[in-house]
């Protein structure tokens, strides 16, 4: 009997050490293409969201900022319009690694009614058609952010959360169970091993999941990629260069909070097989 084809999914979600694997079954087998296919679905402008604060380093972490803008980029050779959304914590970082042209806004960290109020601003003066988050911590049920060990980091975090809750077209990328998106699985996530008890509640209408969100941001750009005919994905060596210029703004590995150009506890050579391994998947198809 033939070996099964290689998917995209499969591709993002190797080397999982958080198990978060275990939701796959709680998605469509191709969901991946799904949230490709509604950012094609809602063309014009996208707004983008990432950056996720370390609290033992006092840092943002090398996963999410790479991912987002390998997503912006792929959309801007599409057509879109492109503007990011962080905050002061991880703007710096993400700045380092968007190009210069595409704006960013700076998300104040303040109160819910305050953080609603700038969310519907945003919205009514961008207009954006889709919104898409990458590795961006969300809120908990008791309207907290809590990083993987429980603890809370919600005076480094602005509620980004509420331009989600405002905008009908959102796609969320997440890695661990806290991120923008997993409220989609929020009931089942507390029952599996090594992912959080309190999960993030603030959905999305399409998730993608990956054993590091970078990854799963390069499997959607694989997605797109598929769905457009032609190859959107960044080089390796391109994204080399992010997560260094990323870790010299003061981006840090986000397992160990070290000052190094690690994603996740994966050093350069590791990290990089996913993205090699999406431009084989893409080659293999003829894109």
């Amino acid at each position: 009997m033939a070996k099964p084809e290689r998917t995209i999914e499969d591709i993002i979600l190797q080397k999982d050490g958080r198990n978060i694997g275990a939701l796959r079954p709680h998605l469509p087998a191709n969901y991946v293409e799904e949230a490709a296919r509604l950012i094609l679905d809602n063309p014009a402008k996208a707004l983008i969201a990432t950056g996720f604060h370390i609290l033992s380093a006092g840092a943002p972490e090398t996963d999410g900022p790479p991912g987002a803008v390998a997503i912006g980029n792929a959309l801007k050779k599409l057509g879109f319009e492109i503007a990011y959304v962080t905050d002061i914590h991880s703007s710096k970082a993400l700045r380092a690694v968007a190009p210069r042209s595409q704006r960013i806004i700076d998300f104040p960290v303040t109160g819910h009614r305050e953080s609603s109020e700038f969310a519907f601003q945003v919205i009514k003066e961008e207009s954006p058609t889709i919104l898409i988050s990458t590795e961006r911590c969300g809120l908990t049920g008791d309207g907290t952010y809590r990083n993987m060990r429980g603890l809370d980091i919600s005076q480094f975090n602005a509620k980004i959360d509420h331009l989600f809750d405002l905008h009908p077209a959102s796609v969320g990328i997440g890695d661990g169970g806290n991120e923008i998106g997993m409220g989609n699985l929020y009931k089942v996530i507390p029952n599996y091993e090594k992912l959080p008890k309190s999960p993030c509640v603030t959905t999305v209408k399409k998730l993608v999941i990956a054993s590091v969100s970078n990854w799963g941001s390069y499997g959607l750009v694989a997605g797109l990629s598929l769905l457009a005919g032609k190859n959107l994905l960044p080089t390796v060596e391109q994204e080399m260069k992010w997560v260094e210029n990323a870790v010299k703004a003061g981006a840090v590995d986000g397992f160990s909070g070290e000052s190094k150009p690690y994603v996740d506890a994966f050093p350069p050579e590791v990290n990089s097989i996913c993205l090699r391994e999406l431009h084989e998947f893409l080659d293999s198809r003829g894109i």
